[in-house]
């Protein structure tokens, strides 16, 4: 790498297209909030003549102003796209959110990208979720690099950030995460601190100052080069050991000179391959300078050594009654495949889908099919429509600039998809095809809203039917038990972008009140009730009494009705009458509001009237009865229990089993997964985890993941039981 001559940069202003895959790199920028990322990809823009000057694109706005969301959150909430040219390749930058609550955004770029590049800040250092992100890659095979920012910084240290690194991310193999440049520094000021003004190439050789502003290429002196021959060394044997020829190591190790350009090629394969994780560092653009230090040196990195969308294999695609189909990789001449990355919504264009084209070639106003996508259970609608599309464009910055099509490996927006969320996939109306979805991370923390007025209200549906559409990691549910409705999201700073989309984009204002869980009620001893409706105010009566038995039952027997009348006590034909009346009553509640559950209703006697007697009549006595027995014995409240499992490294199990406890948890177990980290199993109830997302994510720092599924409803303890009776004004 660093052997090339100046590259030409695209034009700013112009669509960056594509007519063959060869000619397409797709790279997807991860790191935590503030390691540099979106600044990062305005020098490769600034680099590439993308845009002008630094952070501005064509029509003025930020090439961070990707969405239409707040300013301060424009860097931080959404996948964005950045399309560059550099020696005639199209590169897709796909820059990620750094914050935890947006790890759906990551995963989409994940999807869409065919190599990762991981920003690390050199006075931050390495986190967990970076950590857990570098491992999904690996287990999937996705080629990575590593570069290193921020090395302005007075606590820069490249070297050490190099060795955190290869801890960090070498656990395998630390001689293969590597770095290909050693940064210059120039002798320090008044302050102490010594700035970064060029690169060292450990390959080449050479220097790249950057200090003039320009990159300029030449030999360096022996005071400029301390320490490159060890660094040098331990790159080239570390290439070598990942070279398809075997008896270049021995060569090597006889004193044979290896040629740089042999060493350049093996370095591109192996990084391509995903088995050699080179690092490079990067530092934003001096005033009034045309680029950044390491931009040029990073596009030769991606240009060279990152694959092309060939060499990224399809995920699984079936017919849509579950057939294997067998497709080549990204044949431009194929069936159409294509996957919906990301969905957003304009004001005046409409809705917008950034999509992914693995096999086939997508145009303007073709007639496509649109299948997905599974989750239902998130408020999201499976799909099964055709439908015609829009324009094809490219998308950079708020500019949507028109391109002909979308060949297989590119990535393009289309507009006029009305059906179409994110995670669908869209082939041939004649031939339609089924993507495997990428795997969603579950929003595990409710947001229980309601419509601010009654305009709100009815705009609230069509509101938030757009916002999970565009997001698939939000869940909407309509509580049934408690009347509510619960928007389920990552974290807070997730739920605060969600009510903000709803306000600023769809007009409508909504407040947030307190989550209810949902409760039950069931009887704790045998208890009898009669109910007694008789009313007499001239003309037709109302005449019904009837005499009940109710004994509490195992978990989750529901609701029993047993008859046990004899002689003809209660007529036959209101025996439903009285069953209808008590599981109606049993819905709404006998003690607190809840529904009740799990007993047994005997109906033993009762009375009737020739005349008065009716099913209304009845009903209304089946419910007198049951509240009577109600009252004859202590109700007991049951709470949702929820089992839970939480994924930790070893540093954190102490403070999270100690925690789980503090909640009324019961511990089951735990469970050694890999190396230095363990999955805890408990039971929690659901009152005590409302917020936990939050609380494990601080507890953790980051690094802890968990699940949640129903498990049953238990007795609530007496003192808590209490205290929500008096919440409900039934105090015993």
């Amino acid at each position: 790498m660093g052997e090339k001559a100046q590259s030409h940069p695209g034009a700013a202003g112009r669509a960056v297209t594509a007519d063959h895959p060869e000619s397409i790199r797709n790279v997807v920028l991860v790191g935590h909030s503030g390691a540099g990322k979106t600044t990062l990809v305005e020098a490769l823009a600034l680099t590439t003549g993308a845009v002008n000057r630094a952070g501005r694109v064509e029509d003025g706005g930020t090439v961070s102003d990707y969405d239409d969301i707040e300013h301060r959150q424009q860097r931080s909430v959404q996948l964005s796209l950045v399309p560059v040219e550099w020696d005639g390749i199209k590169i897709n930058v796909l820059d990620t959110p750094g914050y935890a609550d947006f790890v759906g955004e990551l995963r989409a770029g994940l999807r869409a990208a065919d190599a990762a590049l991981f920003v690390v800040s050199a006075s931050d250092g390495v986190d967990g979720s970076t950590r857990a992100v570098w491992e999904e890659c690996q287990a999937v095979g996705m080629p990575r690099a590593i570069v290193v920012t921020h090395l302005e910084s007075a606590r820069a240290d490249f070297e050490e950030m190099t060795r955190q690194c290869a801890e960090a991310f070498g656990a395998d193999d630390p001689d293969a995460v590597l770095p290909l440049y050693l940064p210059l520094r120039a002798p320090e000021g008044p302050d102490g601190h010594a700035p970064v003004t060029g690169l060292v190439g450990l390959l080449s050789r050479k220097l790249f100052d950057y200090s003039t502003g320009e990159r300029v290429a030449s030999e360096p002196g022996e005071d400029q080069l301390p320490g490159i021959e060890e660094a040098r060394n331990r790159l080239i044997e570390g290439i070598i050991a990942e070279s398809e020829d075997e008896t270049l190591m021995d060569r090597y190790l006889g004193g044979e000179q290896v040629d740089v350009k042999t060493l350049v090629q093996d370095l591109e394969r192996a990084v391509a391959r995903g088995t050699f994780f080179p690092v490079l560092a990067a530092a934003p653009a001096a005033d009034g300078a045309r680029e950044g230090l390491g931009t040029e040196e990073l596009l030769e990195l991606i240009t060279g050594g990152f694959p092309t969308p060939f060499e990224h294999p399809l995920p699984e695609v079936t017919t849509l009654d579950g057939r294997p189909r067998e497709l080549q990789p990204c044949d431009t001449e194929g069936p159409l495949v294509a996957e919906v990355v990301r969905t957003s919504s304009d004001p005046y264009v409409g809705r917008v889908s950034l999509v992914r084209v693995f096999s086939g070639t997508l145009r303007p106003d073709d007639t496509v099919h649109v299948s997905g996508h599974g989750m239902t259970d998130r408020g999201h609608e499976d799909h099964d429509v055709d439908e015609r599309i829009g324009a094809v464009s490219m998308a950079f910055g708020k500019q949507q600039r028109p391109v002909p099509h979308g060949v297989a490996g590119d990535l393009v927006c289309v507009a006029k998809l009305s059906r179409a969320e994110t995670g669908d996939t869209l082939s041939a109306k004649d031939d339609p095809l089924l993507m495997e979805p990428w795997q969603m991370p579950d929003p595990l923390l409710p947001l229980a809203i309601q419509a601010h007025s009654k305009p709100d209200e009815d705009k609230l549906s069509q509101g938030l039917a757009r916002l999970v559409a565009e997001d698939p990691t939000m869940r909407l549910e309509q509580n049934q038990d408690t009347h509510q409705v619960v928007l389920w999201c990552l974290g807070e700073a997730h739920a605060d972008v969600a009510l903000e989309r709803l306000r600023s984009r769809y007009g409508v204002q909504v407040d947030v009140v307190p989550h209810k869980v949902s409760l039950r009620e069931t009887f704790a001893g045998k208890a009898a009730g009669r109910g007694r409706h008789v009313k007499q105010s001239g003309g037709h009566g109302q005449y019904a009494i009837c005499e009940i038995e109710v004994e509490p039952l195992p978990n989750g027997s529901g609701i029993e009705f047993v008859d046990k009348v004899v002689g003809g006590a209660v007529p036959r034909q209101f025996i439903p009458s009285v069953e209808k009346g008590v599981r109606a009553q049993a819905a709404k509640g006998v003690a607190a509001g809840y529904p009740l559950v799990d007993v047994r209703i005997t109906l033993l006697d009762g009375k009737a009237h020739s005349v008065d007697s009716s099913d209304a009549a009845f009903q209304t006595a089946g419910a007198l009865a049951l509240r009577e027995a109600a009252a004859e014995t202590r109700i007991h409240l049951l709470e949702p229990v929820a089992e839970v499992t939480v994924l930790i490294p070893d540093d954190y199990v102490g403070p999270v089993m100690s925690d789980l406890s503090s909640r009324r948890g019961r511990v089951l177990g735990t469970e050694q997964i890999g190396t230095g980290r363990t999955l805890v199993r408990a039971e929690v109830p659901e009152f005590e985890i409302g917020r936990y997302a939050i609380d494990l994510r601080s507890l953790s720092h980051g690094t802890a993941r968990f699940s949640r599924a129903y498990a049953r409803h238990e007795p609530m303890p007496p003192q808590v039981a209490d205290r929500i009776r008096e919440q409900a004004g039934d105090t015993p």
